[in-house]
């Protein structure tokens, strides 16, 4: 089986507006940052997998169930589903701190989905908008990491230290054209 290049996305702060210090606990109060799909869509056009990997702690304290969590994630794919831009694989952390192994900055998630796809990580990226995104990518051994700037303090930039979803896409890209360059031997 040929592997492929994926691109890892966080959830809250990237593929959706922050919930701030709260959590997203509904699907009513799930709002798509602007400019995502497009984003996913041009991945999925240059042929790399997607795949969500999110930290939901609001499962672990109690505050939504399981049921909850999948109704969100559900309506997520719907509605990127519409734009061409639908997750191959969204994979969510639930465990509260010390209660299991696969809380960022643990690369788990990760290579959970390299297990259920032919990834090809050293050639893969990452966004994300914590310092926790951005361990785990180097935990992983991810070739590139995308640091969305947010609320969050930045100790970890990752390769590019980005302020908009365009920037993002942007940082994509050139990542891609000069990872093309490199496969052509330029």
């Amino acid at each position: 089986m040929i592997k492929r290049p994926a691109v890892f996305f966080d959830r809250d702060g990237v593929v959706n507006v922050s919930p701030g210090s709260g959590y997203v606990l509904r699907v009513a109060d799930f709002q798509l940052m602007p400019g995502i799909a497009d984003v996913l869509a041009w991945c999925k056009a240059q042929g790399f997998y997607t795949v969500l990997v999110t930290s939901q702690q609001g499962v672990g304290k109690g505050l939504m169930s399981l049921a909850d969590l999948d109704a969100i994630h559900d309506s997520l794919q719907a509605r990127l589903a519409r734009h061409g831009a639908a997750f191959d694989r969204i994979y969510s952390c639930t465990e509260l701190a010390g209660q299991g192994t696969r809380r960022k900055p643990s690369p788990e998630m990760i290579f959970e989905a390299e297990a259920a796809l032919p990834i090809d990580l050293p050639a893969s990226a990452l966004v994300g908008d914590h310092d926790r995104d951005i361990q785990m990518a180097r935990n992983a051994g991810l070739g590139f990491a995308i640091r969305l700037a947010s609320d969050n303090a930045v100790n970890e930039t990752g390769d590019v230290l980005t302020h908009t979803i365009a920037e993002v896409m942007a940082a994509l890209q050139r990542w891609h054209a000069t990872a093309s360059l490199r496969a052509q031997g330029g």
